[in-house]
């Protein structure tokens, strides 16, 4: 069975990487299995955010071959960086003939490549289907749905999404709860993360300092934006020493605005280069807090036991919120954020793991993707 993969920002790579390991696995066990299903795997990189040196210390951290394609479709506008993925992507589906094209997450590569594929009649396993925020201004909800319903296979991280699935007209024999694979990656990862000097390197403590990741273009793209988050930065920063490991957009951001300047007399505030996934996985999982408008961190801080306090007025993954660790805070307003993060600093953390995130998804993706392929399986 021929796998065509498709990764495009970091956080691809962590969804997929379970999958391709656990489908490396699956080959060995059927070595001298009459009849039994071997995958040929091809993964594709379309290249959408690329900055190479984060690729390869991701690729390696999280043990991904080398792409047997690198598409270099680079930015652009969101119908430019679609468009270039598609045309790009065209002829390799073409000259490869996958048996089914897997794309993950909500990022433009995964929509390119599931609407390209559909045209050329190659089914779609799409991995983390059925997440909602009910917020068609975030470009990635629109990816999401549009994904889903040209999708052959849905895999859903949690059963809300299922529910949103089926609300949605999605045959029910097309949707396969299987868990989170993120969290395959954070739990195969974790300890070697924390043997990482990270916090050493940056004279830190553990849980003595609070992680911000901020980036999404709601937050960052215009000055008034970007002036709640240095306020928030500022403000936070007076709580507890905050480490920053600052997106480059964000920083392009900072720096043309000129309000970088203001971060830098904060003598308890660190902004550092983007961290490869072991250095922050480590950084994440000691800290006390975490501030971010980033969809992946919500879980893999739920997972940890770690306050989150999400930047957005919705989320996708509400059970980050009902289960885990999670608050949202409203965007634009500082002092909401603000109490928010006073809360969560002097709450006791207490959550739930969510069901079948327990490390395994990659394997029941497999699985059931041999059994797609060859009911037998």
């Amino acid at each position: 069975m021929r796998l065509l993969h498709v990764v495009g920002t970091r956080p691809n790579f962590m969804k997929v990487a379970p999958i391709m390991a656990a489908a490396e696995r699956w080959n060995r066990e059927s070595v001298g299995v009459p009849g039994g299903v071997v995958f040929e795997q091809t993964l594709v990189h379309t290249g959408q955010h690329y900055d190479r040196a984060m690729s390869e210390v991701f690729f390696e951290d999280l043990g991904l071959p080398e792409p047997t394609h690198f598409l270099n479709t680079g930015s652009g506008s969101h119908a430019c960086q679609t468009a270039s993925v598609m045309i790009a992507l065209e002829p390799v589906l073409l000259e490869t003939q996958p048996d089914l094209v897997v794309v993950v997450g909500d990022v433009n590569s995964t929509l390119a490549a599931a609407l390209t594929a559909a045209k050329l009649q190659i089914p779609v396993a799409h991995v983390e289907s059925g997440l909602r925020s009910r917020d068609r201004t975030m470009p990635e909800e629109l990816n999401r749905i549009v994904t889903d319903a040209v999708a052959d296979l849905l895999f859903t991280t949690c059963r809300d999404a299922d529910e949103n699935l089926l609300a949605e007209g999605i045959a029910a024999e097309k949707i396969l709860f299987v868990g989170n694979p993120m969290i395959d990656s954070l739990e195969m990862c974790r300890q070697k993360a924390l043997g990482r000097p990270i916090l050493a390197s940056l004279g830190l403590q553990s849980h003595e300092y609070a992680v911000v990741t901020l980036h999404r273009p709601s937050n960052v793209d215009s000055e008034e934006g970007l002036r709640r988050v240095v306020d928030v930065l500022q403000r936070l920063s007076h709580m507890i020493s905050v480490v920053f490991p600052v997106h480059a957009r964000t920083r392009r951001r900072l720096d043309d605005s000129g309000l970088a300047a203001g971060l830098s007399d904060c003598a308890t505030l660190r902004l550092t280069e983007p961290l490869g996934y072991l250095d922050f996985l480590a950084l994440m999982a000691q800290a006390r807090l975490v501030l971010t408008d980033s969809g992946g961190i919500q879980e893999e801080t739920t997972v940890l036991g770690v306050p989150c306090v999400t930047v957005r007025k919705s989320t996708e993954r509400p059970v980050t919120v009902t289960e885990g660790t999670n608050r949202l805070a409203d965007p634009d307003d500082v002092d909401d954020i603000m109490q928010v993060a006073g809360r969560a600093l002097g709450a006791a953390a207490s959550p739930s793991r969510p069901e079948l995130w327990d490390g395994h998804a990659g394997e029941r993706i497999v699985r059931a993707l041999a059994s797609w392929w060859d009911p037998r399986a």
